[in-house]
């Protein structure tokens, strides 16, 4: 009669980390097995500001069919020719008044770094070393194809993919999306993927987002007399063909006034970051500002509810461009409320996020 397994051979398979296969040969080598993995996806960042690195960021970004849609040949030879040869040093500069020259990053890679570690450490406190988190970017580093790869090296036979956007839109979510299921085609051994939706309507979200305000507002020497909130823009043609980002956008706003207690008037919404000759939805902040000013409302605040961590759209388009287009036409005081980033309850609410979305798994 043939001996019984061994209690720590038999849970070889049913544990995370390196074990002996249960019905491999004596002499297979141990492999890392059952761990499941969270991905946290945001938009990326180039490695530098000087004119190659921002280059080669912007090229791989505005080649991107779900940012820019037109055929190759007509976008091609207007981006690499015209387009880049002059961005860069625009851009550049603008990435290099809000660098974090002490890590030598962007505000938003060191951000979703601190993101991912607080989220680990929630994780971990429930899970132990059963969930693995990391994080990628979909253009620059870390690329989303590196550390997919590391994570399957790892062990995770499940991979949970977070694209860190509030509300869903083709050149955010999807494409994030797109760049995960790239490298599942390219492996032989594909660990299962799920990816998490829209998550603006969950009650943590909002809740820490209302949170944000009222310490802003309070914060505040000057009452805002109006709040506006500010999200990236797309042309108005995506709407039209069935991207529901515009419509989650608006709700996102009412969700909030909600959440207040605020009357309609005291929060509005507008659109930032144009781009090309279309039409965009609208109205655009930049210019929605300025009219306020216009109207007599001295003192606004802006918050950016469509971004999870501060960047280049936060801190250099709106506590500069727009800021100064609202002082421009008559304004007095500008308040911007910074993105939820790695506040408690934000992370409160990214984890609330997350374990519904690992049901079954853990």
């Amino acid at each position: 009669m043939a001996a019984p397994e061994s209690p720590s051979t038999a849970r070889d398979l049913d544990r995370p980390g390196e074990g002996r296969l249960t019905h491999a040969p004596a002499d297979h080598p141990a492999v890392p097995r059952g761990k499941v993995g969270v991905v946290l996806a945001n938009l990326g960042t180039p490695d530098a500001t000087d004119y190659w690195s921002m280059r080669r960021y912007l090229s791989e970004f505005l080649s991107d069919k779900r940012v820019v849609d037109y055929a190759d040949w007509k976008w091609q030879p207007l981006l690499q020719l015209v387009i880049l040869s002059r961005r860069p040093f625009t851009s550049g500069k603008a990435y290099r008044g809000i660098w974090n020259t002490e890590q030598d990053e962007s505000p938003l890679l060191t951000i979703t770094r601190e993101q991912t570690r607080k989220v680990a450490k929630g994780l971990a406190e429930r899970h132990g070393d059963r969930v693995l988190v990391d994080f990628c970017m979909r253009y620059g580093n870390p690329s989303t194809d590196s550390v997919l790869r590391r994570m399957q090296a790892e062990g995770c036979e499940r991979i949970l993919f977070f694209p860190l956007y509030p509300q869903y839109a083709s050149p955010t979510t999807a494409t994030a999306n797109d760049q995960a299921f790239r490298t599942l085609m390219t492996l032989k051994w594909q660990p299962a993927l799920r990816t998490v939706p829209a998550y603006f309507e969950h009650p943590a979200y909002q809740d820490a987002l209302a949170s944000s305000v009222r310490e802003a507002y309070e914060a505040a020497k000057t009452p805002p007399e109006v709040l506006v909130a500010s999200y990236h823009g797309v042309p108005k043609r995506y709407l039209l063909e069935g991207d529901p980002y515009h419509c989650q956008c608006q709700k996102t706003t009412r969700l909030l006034r909600e959440r207040l207690g605020w009357e309609e008037e005291a929060i509005q919404t507008a659109f930032q970051s144009k781009f090309g000759p279309e039409e965009w939805v609208g109205p655009a902040t930049v210019e929605h500002v300025a009219e306020l000013a216009r109207q007599g409302r001295k003192h606004i605040a802006v918050v950016s509810p469509a971004f999870s961590s501060d960047c280049v759209e936060t801190l250099e388009e709106i506590e500069e461009e727009i800021r100064e287009s609202f002082l421009a036409a008559g304004g007095e005081t500008f308040t911007y409320i910074p993105c939820l980033n790695d506040r408690d309850d934000h992370i409160a609410a990214l984890l609330s996020v997350i374990e519904n979305e690992l049901g079954g798994w853990v």
